[in-house]
């Protein structure tokens, strides 16, 4: 499991969220209070909205705790609309493809979670991918896979939500056709360098924790408090699906 931080709103600096607070997610790397792995220090990544369509990405594998590079990055990287993550890998190589977030064109997608038995459907969902979205495929993780399926459903002309919620149905449907009881996790984040869909599933009763906050003129999206307590930060419930504006900072819970 992983975990990881979303921001939009007026321009800030990374490092006020990525670094700076009491339990940042540099420091849930080393140590995450709600997650199943406490260690998270298998990579990490960075990605932001610029003056540019495409966000800037920068990813690595060594643990963020340890790496001078991202702190130096985040204090000196300003941006409206950013990502953050940090990986504990669940049967995947450590590398640098594999880490999140993940980019193609203008989206960018980060997610905590997996597909129960991954190996034994990878195959299959992966036959799914058509042409163009297969060249673009740079890694081997779950997570990667179904951010390329997502958007193969929105290029089609369908919403976010429904794409990711008829690709997670696909998914579980052939884990099931396939015997496979270990359960899919999904909590991920999604942006389009306009807008912030979260989204929080399982099949069972266990889906990874997310949280909302407004934050000053912005709000912010994390897999858990990024400082002690929970004050301020909204739970989002099972099956939840949002989507964050930048217009006033608006949420709208679209499940």
């Amino acid at each position: 499991m992983c975990r990881f931080v979303a921001y939009l709103g007026q321009p800030i600096f990374l490092d006020e969220l990525v670094c700076a607070p009491q339990h940042s997610l540099v420091r849930q790397s080393l140590r995450a209070d709600q997650a199943k792995t406490v260690t998270n220090g298998d990579g990490f990544g960075v990605g932001w909205y610029g003056e540019r369509s495409e966000p800037g990405v920068y990813r690595e594998v060594m643990p963020a705790w340890s790496d001078e590079n991202l702190l130096a990055l985040c204090s000196s990287v300003r941006s409206s609309l950013f990502f953050a993550h940090v990986r504990a890998a669940t049967g995947t190589a450590i590398a640098r493809q594999n880490c999140h977030p993940f980019r193609h064109g203008r989206h960018m997608f980060m997610h905590n979670g997996q597909i129960g038995g991954y190996a034994q459907v990878r195959r299959t969902l992966e036959a799914l991918l058509n042409d163009e979205m297969y060249a673009a495929r740079r890694g081997a993780t779950d997570s990667e896979l179904l951010f390329l399926l997502a958007l193969q459903r929105m290029d089609g002309g369908m919403p976010a939500p429904e794409a990711v919620q008829g690709v997670l149905d696909d998914t579980l449907a052939l884990m099931r056709r396939d015997g496979i009881d270990a359960p899919l996790r999904f909590a991920a984040a999604l942006s389009d360098g306009e807008s912030v869909h979260a989204f929080r599933f399982s099949s069972d009763d266990k889906p990874p924790t997310l949280y909302v906050r407004q934050h000053r003129e912005g709000t912010i999206v994390a897999s858990e408090p990024l400082e002690d307590g929970s004050e301020g930060w909204q739970a989002l419930g099972p099956g939840a699906v949002v989507r964050v504006t930048a217009h006033g900072g608006a949420v709208t819970v679209l499940n």
